[in-house]
């Protein structure tokens, strides 16, 4: 028995609005350019960026979610795994290859169009499936009209 873990977690920003299509079996499909940034330092001590551009594809509900709430420059967090695509050229004939992401699950950051805060696209009844409610945000700090004695653990 072989040790295998192939999984993803990456934060970049959307390089294109996304569009969405089906396939013959009427299953939604997205795929979804992804830009990521890292920071670098130079041979010379100066600070550069590098950025790494990848493919995602999102399908299902998942899909749909994305094609609804994420435009261009949006950034967003998705984890999912690592999928190599194969194919003959139809011009040249040669064999070429391809590594994208399939995403299993999508979270929106940021504030952007559409819906405000985060929200999560999944595939079937498991984690992630559908959208999520916001979160509520934390209550603040209490006041002194908010305390007391016996709030005081002293």
């Amino acid at each position: 028995m072989s040790a295998n873990l192939n999984k993803v977690l990456l934060i970049g920003n959307v390089t294109q609005d996304p569009e969405l299509r089906y396939v013959s079996s009427g299953t939604a499909v997205l795929d979804l350019g992804l830009a990521i940034n890292r920071r670098t330092k130079q041979d010379d001590g100066t600070w550069g960026e590098e950025t790494t551009f990848l493919d995602v594809t999102c399908w299902g509900r998942q899909a749909e979610n994305c094609a609804e709430y994420l435009s261009k420059g949006r950034p967003v967090f998705v984890e999912g795994y690592l999928r190599l695509d194969q194919w003959q050229d139809k011009e040249s004939g040669q064999n070429r290859q391809r590594l994208r992401v399939t995403a299993q699950d999508v979270q929106f950051l940021g504030s952007g169009g559409g819906g405000g805060g985060s929200r999560r696209g999944g595939q079937g009844g498991g984690r992630g499936s559908g959208p999520r409610p916001p979160v509520d945000q934390p209550p603040g700090p209490p006041t002194d009209n908010d305390l007391s004695d016996d709030d005081i653990p002293f």
